[in-house]
């Protein structure tokens, strides 16, 4: 089992930026995932198919078909890897001190090999399902999944599927993260931040470096940027779903902490300002501005001519981009400096949490199996996941991967030194055998 989750990480399944990915990988990862599970692609309940040459999309059919099935969704793709700043080679999937080191070891690699090995686990023990279900593991998602979620997603729709609804990453067991509360805290995102990303540019004239002009492109546009990272957007505490996630937590919290989130019309602003200390909280709190990407110049004694800026922003779900473009405008306050939209994603609405919604239920259940001294709350996930692509086939779209990150932890999501502990992948292993046979009761 655990030999099958290192080869998968040994696989540089990487996507580059503009769509760009390591095509020989990726056919090497769908015949890894027939090896690794010969159970779930010779089971006579099990279809599986490759949509748009690199993603997968298995069908497993359940005894019942007035159960209405459901859908888990993953990707193989991964983010690429600095070597220089790992202390293990990032594709080695080295075992040290208890953890699996591995680019993909928590985005997203866990959750395709958890699925698929819950899944080979209940086939050898003769277990057929009595719901229905598909399983959808993109393999571009870390670049938009225009390719692969929103073609997986395109097949389904095209065949009149309706499922009841859809869990993919997008959130995990957060411990030591919340401020005020020292246990396990599992979310499950009922909604996510969309994504735009913005560019902007300068142009001036070019010359020597011998007689520089009192202002260069680059000097223009740095001092922008400057501008939006000295300047955050403002704050939008409370008017979304994180607002559920501290309603759920107050009843954990001691005195006095366990008033002020009582009272979030009251005390918001004074949350806010302290949720805000910690980048990890502070996404909760804002539209997050992030600059990605800079370039100018083409040698050391010629002024440039232009320079461009990438500036990514997550944005709070109450946050529209009209809203937003006007407030970047006015804190550049330069007409010298060129804004342009480069990408943009729609709002997702907020997915039930209410007492009767039978996803958010059935991984709220799960998790208590599982992971029996967390906390289970519903949440926002701050990041943009494949679930975007799949909002035709169902209303009720879930975040929620079986990973326990501490603070130290959620810098290596895309960063260096990404692990996992053996005991975490077994524990993955386990929630998704559970969820399986919880779908049936």
């Amino acid at each position: 089992m655990l030999a099958a989750f290192k080869a998968a990480l040994r696989i540089p399944t990487v996507s580059g930026g503009d769509a760009q990915h390591n095509d020989s990988a990726l056919a090497e990862f769908g015949q890894h995932l027939s090896k690794a599970f010969p159970a779930v692609f010779a089971s006579a309940v099990v279809r599986h198919e490759t949509v748009a040459d690199y993603s997968h999309l298995f069908t497993v059919r359940g005894s019942n078909s007035s159960l209405q099935p459901y859908l888990l969704t993953a990707h193989l793709d991964v983010v690429p890897a600095i070597a220089g700043e790992w202390e293990v080679p990032p594709f080695s999937a080295e075992e040290r001190d208890g953890f699996i080191y591995g680019r993909g070891a928590l985005d997203n690699k866990l959750s395709v090999m958890g699925i698929l090995q819950g899944l080979e686990l209940l086939l050898n023990r003769g277990y057929i399902p009595q719901r229905s279900f598909y399983i959808g593991i993109g393999h571009d998602e870390e670049v938009g999944g225009n390719n692969g979620a929103k073609n997986i997603a395109s097949v389904l729709l095209s065949r009149g599927v309706k499922i009841a609804f859809l869990l993919d990453e997008g959130s995990a067991i957060l411990e030591g993260v919340i401020p005020g509360l020292e246990k396990q805290v599992a979310v499950i995102a009922t909604s996510e931040k969309s994504s735009a990303t913005i560019g902007l540019s300068v142009t001036t004239s070019s010359g020597h470096s011998s007689m520089p002009p009192k202002e260069t492109s680059i000097g223009i546009l740095a001092a922008a940027v400057s501008k939006l990272e000295r300047n955050p957007m403002p704050r939008m505490f409370g008017q979304g779903p994180e607002r559920g996630l501290f309603e759920h937590l107050t009843p954990q919290l001691s005195f006095p902490l366990n008033v002020v989130m009582a009272n979030l019309w009251l005390f918001g602003p004074l949350i806010s300002r302290m949720l805000e200390k910690k980048p990890s909280t502070n996404s909760l709190v804002r539209t997050t501005t992030a600059v990605t990407e800079f370039h100018a110049g083409i040698k050391a004694n010629v002024i440039a001519s232009s320079a461009q800026a990438t500036v990514n922003f997550r944005l709070h779900p109450t946050h529209r981009l009209e809203e937003l473009l006007q407030q970047v405008q006015h804190i550049i306050s330069d007409e010298r400096v060129k804004i342009e939209v480069l990408q943009s994603d729609p709002p997702i609405p907020m997915s039930s949490y209410a007492v009767d919604a039978f996803g958010y239920q059935l991984v709220k259940g799960t998790i208590g199996n599982v992971f029996p001294e967390a906390v289970v709350t519903p949440g926002l996930c701050t990041a943009s996941t494949d679930t975007k692509h799949y909002q035709n086939i169902t209303t009720e779209l879930y975040r929620f991967t079986p990973m326990i990150l501490k603070e130290e932890d959620i810098s290596r999501v895309h960063g260096a030194n990404e692990r996992l502990s053996v005991r975490n992948y077994e524990e993955a292993v386990h929630f998704y055998f559970r969820l399986i046979q919880n779908a049936d009761s």
